[in-house]
């Protein structure tokens, strides 16, 4: 099975990686849809002290658009996903490969959006 992430160790506080990762995805055109403090959650649904940990449900939106012209369906695996967490005192920036999650549906035209948002993606990574 194919590495279904591109990740990134950082040596910086957590709070100075968020703000680079959301800067970062703002450069290649994605939105933040949804914001999941797991460390918070945890928190405060099972009283569990959990390390930082942050889910950004993100979304390229020319690109959501093209994938829901071809398969209506596929809002499923929408939005991508990017995690930034803190273990051992470093900052870790993981995001999803579209092209694995894509492999789901077999069709060429998702194939093409899910490579086109991974070039985007991995110059976020690259890029912080």
């Amino acid at each position: 099975m194919a590495k279904y992430s591109m990740q990134k160790q950082i040596d910086s506080s957590f709070d100075d990686v968020v703000i680079k990762v959301r800067e970062a995805l703002k450069k290649e055109g994605f939105g933040v849809l949804t914001e999941i403090d797991v460390r918070d959650t945890l928190k405060q649904k099972l009283g569990i002290n959990y390390q930082n940990y942050l889910i950004l449900g993100v979304c390229h939106p020319a690109s959501a658009y093209e994938a829901l012209q071809a398969d209506q369906e596929i809002g499923l695996l929408l939005p991508c996903n990017v995690i930034v967490y803190e273990s051992s005192g470093t900052v870790h920036v993981s995001v999803i490969r579209p092209t694995v999650a894509m492999q789901i549906d077999a069709t060429v035209k998702l194939a093409e959006i899910a490579e086109g948002v991974e070039a985007k993606l991995r110059r976020v990574i690259k890029s912080i």
